[in-house]
């Protein structure tokens, strides 16, 4: 029952977190991917997951790591970004990377034609003491790219083998 609770909630929990943060401070503690990387261990221990299928995991992670680190270098996304992506790849491991990869995307760029779109007018007065709003309407401010990691990953997140290998019926029975 506590594992269930664990993969039901932990996850969805800190990507939430994670684009929260993202968006009120543009930054994402590293404290959270730290956290999901450590969540991961524990609850595919718990769960009896395979030496091999987590190394495939870590070597997703890894992938989007490596890729996300050269955005990085190159200004693109943020090092939080990267280092969120990373650590939601884990979860995902290679099965759903894709999935995750292509919704975050998708979200990404809704997110940020939004965000031109909103910073093209002006803040009304009642919200222009807002520091993370302002931030974010900053036009020299890069875009809060946590927000369409974590939608993607909690889009995704409910078709995984995490939520699958949940006994629902025993929840039904409480």
């Amino acid at each position: 029952m506590i594992l269930d609770i664990a993969r039901l909630s932990l996850f969805p929990a800190l990507m939430a977190f994670a684009a929260a943060s993202d968006l009120l401070t543009m930054t994402i503690s590293n404290r959270v991917s730290l956290a999901l990387v450590a969540g991961f261990l524990v609850v595919a221990l718990a769960g009896g997951m395979g030496l091999s299928d987590m190394l495939l995991h870590a070597g997703a992670g890894a992938a989007v790591l490596t890729v996300a680190f050269a955005c990085f270098a190159m200004g693109w996304v943020g090092g939080g970004d990267a280092k969120i992506a990373a650590a939601a790849a884990i979860w995902f491991g290679f099965a759903d990377l894709m999935n995750y990869l292509v919704y975050a995307s998708l979200f990404g760029g809704a997110l940020t034609l939004l965000l031109l779109q909103f910073r093209q007018w002006p803040l009304p007065y009642a919200l222009a003491s807002q520091t993370w709003l302002l931030r974010l309407h900053a036009k020299e401010s890069g875009i809060p790219y946590g927000i369409a990691l974590a939608l993607g990953a909690l889009a995704i997140y409910p078709e995984t083998e995490w939520v699958r290998a949940i006994d629902l019926a025993h929840f039904a029975a409480r």
